[in-house]
Formats: structure tokens, C-alpha cells, sequence
């Protein structure tokens, strides 16, 4: 009789540990997010339809549309903040970065909706985990963005403008929405150096995730283009960054 030994589980937080960031396939996303009462996906997604423009983009363009909303949870504790600009230094936004920026205001539907309270819960529950020294009990204040961004054929449009970066929170987590009549896209994650590649993936279908390590690694995503520039194009994500107070 042999005996053999079960191989060791590799946790998504195992993985964000040992490499700085994971990418998690959208049925363990669902999975997890579930756990916290995910309901109504598609009616969340529906809300992307309903964006302002980004008028802030240092580069001229007119290809983002956005929403913004502020949150600071405690434990199970959570609680929309007031709406406020977001604010960027340029050491680590060197485009857009160095002024208030007040963006269209998450809906108070959607600030409210089972799909986004679920991935405040899972996304605060995970950097609890994740940041064993910070101070306890405290507050995570947590930056919530619709993003879609419009491709077209004579235009760049590019999800990271400002490149490979840092965004200056604790962590990052980003929430494939939907892909429309696009092709590239590609995210890639750098060492601090910003010249090691550590890993590249393309988020693709709804509820594909990076999770990101601010303070360890760069990130950022190739720009998209249509595949049928008759057509609409778009690529929809939300990002989640947590910081702690």
C-alpha cells in the first residue's frame, strides 16, 4: 500500500501573496461573490448604458465614460460617502493627476444594488485578509468606478491612459463587465521597476477579476480597437481600490 498526500490548496489570497496580484476566471469570481449575495448581474451591467463623459482626459480624448462613488466599510459595516472629486497626484498619475476631478455621481439605484454591495463586502473582506498590519479596528475608504471605454477605428482608446501605473491606494480590484465588438485589451502587470513583465491576461467575459497589489506591482491594459469599426464598440469594467483611513 502506498500512501499519497492531497496537494495544498492555493487560496486566491495565497496567490496575491506570493506574486503581488492574481487573476481570478469568472465562475471562481462568481463563486466568491456569491457568498456575499450576488443577485441581479445583468441588471447591474445594464446601468454601464447610462455613463457620463469623462471630461478630464489631458490627452484630448473623448472615448471614456464614467461614474464615480465613495464608500467606507467597516468590518459589515458599509456606508456611501457623500460625493466628493477624486484625486490623483501626479506621482502616480502623470496624465490626468494633480486635480480634483468630479465625475457623474453613481446612481443611488446602483450605489444600493445586491451586485455592488456584494463586491464591497468580498473585496473589503478579501484586503481584511490580505493586510494583517493594519491598525484594527479601521475604516476602509473605498473608490468605486464605472468605466466604459469607446473604441473606434481613428481614434486610440485606451483603457489606462496614463500606462503602466500605481493608482496610490492599498488594493486594486478590477470587474470585467462586458466586452462589445472589440479585440485587445490585454493587462499586464510589472515589477516596481516597471520594466519586468510579471504576468499579462485579458479580461473577457463578465465577472473575469485582477486583483492587484498597489504597493508591489504596476499595472496596465493595452488599448482596444473594433473588430467591426460599423458597429459599436466598448469595453465595460469596474474598478474597486481600497485604501484604509
Amino acid at each position: 500500500m502506498t500512501s499519497s498526500h492531497a496537494a495544498p490548496i492555493v487560496t486566491t489570497e495565497d496567490q496575491v501573496r506570493a506574486h503581488g496580484f492574481t487573476f481570478l476566471p469568472a465562475p471562481q469570481a462568481r463563486t466568491w461573490l456569491s457568498l456575499y449575495g450576488l443577485k441581479d448581474w445583468d441588471g447591474f451591467a445594464a446601468s454601464w448604458n447610462d455613463l457620463g463623459m469623462d471630461l478630464y482626459m489631458a490627452d484630448g480624448g473623448r472615448y471614456r465614460r464614467r461614474r464615480y462613488g465613495t464608500f467606507s466599510i467597516t468590518g459589515s459595516s458599509l456606508t456611501r460617502k457623500k460625493h466628493q472629486p477624486h484625486y490623483q497626484s501626479r506621482d502616480y498619475n502623470l496624465l490626468n493627476g494633480g486635480v480634483e476631478r468630479w465625475f457623474s455621481p453613481i446612481t443611488n439605484e446602483m450605489g444600493q444594488h445586491p451586485a455592488l454591495t456584494a463586491i464591497l463586502q468580498a473585496t473589503s473582506s478579501m484586503a481584511d485578509q490580505l493586510s494583517p498590519e493594519r491598525p484594527q479596528p479601521a475604516s476602509w475608504h473605498v473608490e468605486v468606478h464605472q468605466f466604459r471605454i469607446e473604441a473606434a477605428s481613428d481614434a486610440d482608446a485606451r483603457p489606462t491612459p496614463e500606462g503602466m501605473h500605481r493608482d496610490g491606494v492599498d488594493w486594486v480590484f478590477v470587474f470585467m463587465v462586458n466586452r462589445c465588438n472589440i479585440r485587445e485589451g490585454v493587462t499586464s502587470i510589472h515589477a516596481l521597476d516597471q520594466q519586468t513583465e510579471l504576468g499579462s491576461f485579458t479580461l473577457t467575459d463578465p465577472l473575469d477579476t485582477a486583483i492587484v497589489d498597489d504597493h508591489r506591482v504596476y499595472h496596465g491594459v493595452t488599448a482596444v480597437e473594433p473588430e467591426d469599426p460599423s458597429l459599436p464598440a466598448y469595453r465595460d469594467v469596474l474598478v474597486v481600490t481600497l485604501r484604509y483611513e
